[in-house]
Protein backbone atom coordinates (compact mmCIF):
# COMPACT_ATOMS: atom_id res chain seq x y z
CA UNK A 1 0.00 0.00 0.00
CA UNK A 2 1.26 3.96 -0.17
CA UNK A 3 2.66 6.13 1.96
CA UNK A 4 0.27 8.77 1.93
CA UNK A 5 2.10 12.64 2.90
CA UNK A 6 -1.76 14.12 3.28
CA UNK A 7 -2.03 17.95 4.25
CA UNK A 8 -5.01 18.93 6.63
CA UNK A 9 -6.44 21.30 8.88
CA UNK A 10 -5.63 20.07 12.38
CA UNK A 11 -9.48 19.09 13.91
CA UNK A 12 -11.39 19.07 10.67
CA UNK A 13 -14.20 16.34 10.76
CA UNK A 14 -13.70 15.36 7.76
CA UNK A 15 -10.24 15.30 6.87
CA UNK A 16 -10.26 13.19 10.26
CA UNK A 17 -12.49 10.43 8.28
CA UNK A 18 -10.81 10.93 4.80
CA UNK A 19 -7.50 9.85 7.33
CA UNK A 20 -9.55 6.84 8.35
CA UNK A 21 -10.66 5.74 5.11
CA UNK A 22 -6.95 5.88 3.64
CA UNK A 23 -5.91 3.96 6.78
CA UNK A 24 -8.47 1.59 6.72
CA UNK A 25 -7.82 0.58 2.77
CA UNK A 26 -3.93 -0.24 4.30
CA UNK A 27 -2.36 2.85 3.31
CA UNK A 28 0.08 5.12 5.94
CA UNK A 29 -0.93 8.44 6.18
CA UNK A 30 1.70 10.80 7.28
CA UNK A 31 -0.37 14.11 8.70
CA UNK A 32 0.77 17.35 8.15
CA UNK A 33 -0.49 20.63 8.96
CA UNK A 34 -1.62 22.41 5.95
CA UNK A 35 -1.59 25.63 7.70
CA UNK A 36 2.02 25.93 9.00
CA UNK A 37 3.30 24.57 6.22
CA UNK A 38 6.05 27.03 4.36
CA UNK A 39 4.23 26.77 1.17
CA UNK A 40 6.39 28.02 -1.93
CA UNK A 41 4.16 29.42 -4.82
CA UNK A 42 5.50 26.71 -7.24
CA UNK A 43 5.05 23.83 -4.73
CA UNK A 44 1.62 24.60 -4.26
CA UNK A 45 0.26 25.08 -7.37
CA UNK A 46 1.42 21.44 -8.62
CA UNK A 47 -1.31 19.75 -6.09
CA UNK A 48 -3.85 21.75 -8.57
CA UNK A 49 -2.33 19.66 -11.85
CA UNK A 50 -5.37 20.55 -14.35
CA UNK A 51 -8.39 21.60 -12.42
CA UNK A 52 -9.65 24.99 -12.50
CA UNK A 53 -8.40 27.49 -10.36
CA UNK A 54 -12.25 27.78 -8.92
CA UNK A 55 -11.74 24.43 -7.73
CA UNK A 56 -8.61 24.76 -5.71
CA UNK A 57 -10.78 26.54 -2.92
CA UNK A 58 -12.07 25.45 0.07
CA UNK A 59 -16.02 26.72 -0.76
CA UNK A 60 -15.77 26.29 3.50
CA UNK A 61 -13.54 28.95 4.00
CA UNK A 62 -15.71 31.88 5.73
CA UNK A 63 -13.91 34.08 3.13
CA UNK A 64 -15.82 32.91 0.82
CA UNK A 65 -18.88 32.01 2.18
CA UNK A 66 -18.50 35.79 3.32
CA UNK A 67 -18.95 36.39 -0.42
CA UNK A 68 -14.80 37.91 0.03
CA UNK A 69 -13.60 36.51 -2.60
CA UNK A 70 -14.87 35.03 -6.20
CA UNK A 71 -12.58 31.84 -7.34
CA UNK A 72 -14.62 32.20 -10.67
CA UNK A 73 -12.77 35.95 -10.82
CA UNK A 74 -9.10 35.32 -10.10
CA UNK A 75 -6.63 34.49 -12.08
CA UNK A 76 -3.83 31.35 -10.92
CA UNK A 77 -1.40 34.05 -9.38
CA UNK A 78 -4.00 35.76 -7.51
CA UNK A 79 -5.33 32.63 -6.36
CA UNK A 80 -2.48 30.91 -4.93
CA UNK A 81 -1.28 34.42 -3.70
CA UNK A 82 -4.61 34.78 -1.49
CA UNK A 83 -4.11 31.12 -0.65
CA UNK A 84 -0.54 31.45 0.39
CA UNK A 85 -1.88 34.70 2.92
CA UNK A 86 -4.95 32.72 4.25
CA UNK A 87 -4.40 28.48 4.01
CA UNK A 88 -7.94 28.23 5.28
CA UNK A 89 -8.43 28.69 1.39
CA UNK A 90 -6.80 25.71 0.10
CA UNK A 91 -9.01 23.22 -1.02
CA UNK A 92 -8.33 20.38 1.50
CA UNK A 93 -6.76 17.72 1.68
CA UNK A 94 -3.58 17.87 -0.15
CA UNK A 95 -2.51 14.83 -0.78
CA UNK A 96 1.27 13.20 -2.20
CA UNK A 97 2.38 9.60 -2.98
CA UNK A 98 5.67 9.50 -4.61
CA UNK A 99 5.53 12.01 -7.17
CA UNK A 100 1.74 11.71 -7.59
CA UNK A 101 -0.17 14.95 -6.04
CA UNK A 102 -4.05 15.82 -5.53
CA UNK A 103 -5.77 17.86 -4.20
CA UNK A 104 -9.61 17.42 -2.36
CA UNK A 105 -10.87 13.99 -1.68
CA UNK A 106 -12.98 12.62 -3.92
CA UNK A 107 -13.46 8.93 -3.21
CA UNK A 108 -13.49 7.47 -6.92
CA UNK A 109 -10.62 9.91 -7.60
CA UNK A 110 -8.78 8.47 -4.55
CA UNK A 111 -9.77 4.87 -5.23
CA UNK A 112 -8.63 5.21 -9.18
CA UNK A 113 -5.54 6.65 -7.53
CA UNK A 114 -4.04 4.74 -4.60
CA UNK A 115 -6.93 2.59 -3.94
CA UNK A 116 -9.80 2.37 -0.91
CA UNK A 117 -11.97 -0.47 0.57
CA UNK A 118 -14.52 -1.11 -0.83
CA UNK A 119 -17.02 1.81 1.08
CA UNK A 120 -20.53 3.75 0.81
CA UNK A 121 -19.64 6.60 -1.59
CA UNK A 122 -20.36 9.61 0.63
CA UNK A 123 -21.90 12.14 -1.89
CA UNK A 124 -20.08 15.37 -0.32
CA UNK A 125 -16.97 14.18 1.83
CA UNK A 126 -15.03 17.97 1.35
CA UNK A 127 -17.71 20.52 2.67
CA UNK A 128 -17.42 21.29 6.34
CA UNK A 129 -20.29 19.59 7.86
CA UNK A 130 -20.52 22.48 10.58
CA UNK A 131 -22.49 25.51 9.50
CA UNK A 132 -21.12 28.52 9.35
CA UNK A 133 -23.25 30.01 12.72
CA UNK A 134 -22.07 26.61 14.76
CA UNK A 135 -18.82 26.62 17.21
CA UNK A 136 -15.49 26.81 15.03
CA UNK A 137 -13.17 24.16 15.09
CA UNK A 138 -10.72 26.69 16.42
CA UNK A 139 -9.03 27.38 13.29
CA UNK A 140 -11.19 29.61 11.07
Amino acid sequence: MATVYFYEKPGCINNTRQKKLLAAAGHQVVAKNLLAEAWQPERLRTFFGALAVRDWFNYSAPAIKHGEIEPDKLTEQQAIALMLGNPLLIRRPLMQVGDSLMAGFDQQAVDNWIGLQKIEITPDFESCPRPLAQASCGHE
